[in-house]
């Protein structure tokens, strides 16, 4: 029995086609990967499944039964619940007024007790392991997202959308989150998980379909496919891994940080060397002082401890602006907060950060012409899909927003790259375009340090890696030396010097 058919559905936004005639449909009790790269309209087809876009044509049955879903509501009476990519959470609320909002037990008078009683059950029959009265602010983000599904179970939802998921979990999140989707789909829920993530959707679903530029080019049972066929399907081309080969030879150091301390836990303070032409991979479970070592490196969090050169030059109490005119091109672990403001302009996104560089800025006067021309060549290089400079850097997908910060911080020239969760959230195609820059880099080179959750990105870039937990250098190696295995052992505090090598 269908759970969900969905028919010719078009969705127009403008002169762009999101939806271009997809039919999709989705068995009863499964997990259906829905599977494209960014910007394929995924989310789109999901949106208007769950009553936040109108279709220009098209017809929608649930339970094969015909079913017009004007808004949210309508989708919630229909039994569908959805969970967003950005949770839609009350972060002073807790995590039981955060679910029960809008939908509280005992009509015009709150039953409070009745209310959390329902909660507690689902807690207890899905294995949730949350506390109720916590305030969302002090949650994790795996934590959140199990409050999102707690609220579409309690509105009653049998089939559950969710939007890119894994997209800022830790590895070990990711696991419990697919824990919780395997018990969902025994327990009689349909699942609909959207994702570009190959490696996720092999392990997690039944079914899949694979949608690029807005139409359905593949379906199929996962049993009868493979990440390779999955990717060449996304991308329309074959896709290769990117891998780093040895460094002939280096140059000096160029980052040298010494004596810092990362997080006040930590017994042990942490010293790293970059050198011109390496990749430092920083490998590790997110927590373990990444952010702290990415702010002291870039200038938004103060050194208590320590010291850090560029080019031999101490930079732990110079502002940002000093540290780039030092060679510091700069991606953040947080493109959004830290890189870009959504509602600028791509041509006013490449200024950021250097506004005042003499190409740029002449007399206290911007100017446009230079940094449109930069800007559209580094557009092209990095093969940016967009309307034009004008278009607000808001609108783009997350590939094509990381490309224009690609863009911006090595179009002048770094001596050293500080490159964070650099492919976060990003289809196949855009990782790839990210590796070869990485890769390109170093050849020049360039010094970098590389701070990612994923463990295949470090292995893979890296000519060295050490490995961060609970703030401190756990192992720092030659990479090759160990197997994923051992680093992952490393990532849970076992020390480099007690595995015999």
């Amino acid at each position: 029995m269908d759970a969900i058919r969905m028919q010719g559905i078009v969705k127009c936004f403008g002169p762009v086609r999101a939806n271009d005639g997809i039919d999709f449909t989705v068995e009863k009790q499964e997990i259906h990967c829905l599977l494209g790269e960014n910007g394929t309209g995924k989310s789109t087809l999901m949106n208007i499944l769950f009553g936040l876009y109108h279709p220009d044509e098209g017809e929608i049955y649930i339970h094969e039964k015909k079913a017009a879903i004007s808004n949210p509501n309508d989708a919630y009476a229909l039994g569908i619940g959805m969970v967003h990519q950005h949770f839609m959470l009350v972060n002073q609320l807790t995590v039981l007024e955060n679910i029960i909002i809008g939908k509280e037990q005992g009509g015009l008078i709150l039953d409070r007790k009745a209310s959390e009683e329902k909660v507690s059950q689902l807690i207890e029959r899905f294995g949730f392991q949350i506390d109720l009265h916590e305030k969302v602010v002090n949650l994790s983000v795996g934590m959140r997202q199990r409050v999102e599904i707690l609220k579409t179970l309690y509105r009653g939802a049998d089939i559950i959308i969710l939007d890119e998921p894994t997209a800022v979990l830790t590895p070990q999140e990711v696991e419990e989150l697919f824990k919780i989707l395997r018990q969902l789909k025994e327990d009689g829920k349909t699942i609909v998980f959207i994702t570009h993530k190959l490696n996720e959707t092999m392990s997690l679903s039944d079914r899949i379909t694979v949608i690029r530029k807005g139409k359905v080019v593949f379906r199929c049972n996962t049993a009868d496919t493979n990440e390779k066929e999955l990717a060449t399907q996304m991308v329309g081309r074959s896709v290769e891994t990117v891998v780093s080969q040895k460094s002939g030879t280096v140059g000096a150091p160029v980052l040298e940080i010494q004596n810092i301390r990362l997080q006040d836990k930590a017994r042990e303070t942490v010293s790293l060397t970059v050198r011109a032409g390496e990749i430092l991979g920083i490998a590790g479970v997110d927590g373990n002082g990444q952010q702290e070592l990415e702010g002291m490196i870039s200038g938004s969090q103060r050194v208590r401890e320590g010291t850090i050169l560029i080019c031999g030059t101490p930079v732990e109490k110079l502002p940002v602006r000093e540290r780039k005119k030092l060679g510091l091109g700069y991606i953040p672990s947080d493109r959004h907060r830290n890189a870009m403001v959504p509602s600028f302009s791509i041509a006013e996104n490449f200024l950021l950060g250097y506004q005042e560089e003499p190409e740029y800025c002449k007399k206290g006067f911007i100017r446009f012409e230079a940094l449109k021309k930069d800007a559209r060549k580094q557009l092209e290089l990095f093969e940016t899909k967009c309307a034009g400079l004008d278009q607000q850097i808001g609108q783009l997908s997350g590939g094509n927003q990381q490309k224009v910060i690609f863009g911006r911080e090595t179009s002048h020239d770094p001596v050293f790259m500080l490159v964070a969760q650099p492919v976060r959230g990003l289809d196949i195609g855009a990782i790839e375009k990210v590796h070869k820059t990485l890769l390109e880099l170093k050849a020049q080179g360039k010094a970098i340090l590389l701070i990612s959750a994923e463990l295949s990105e470090v292995m893979n870039l890296s000519d060295r890696i050490a490995v961060l937990y609970e703030g401190e250098v756990s192992a720092e190696f030659e990479n090759g030396t160990y197997t994923k295995e051992e680093i992952g052992l490393f990532m849970t505090g076992k020390r480099a010097g007690g595995m015999g090598k």
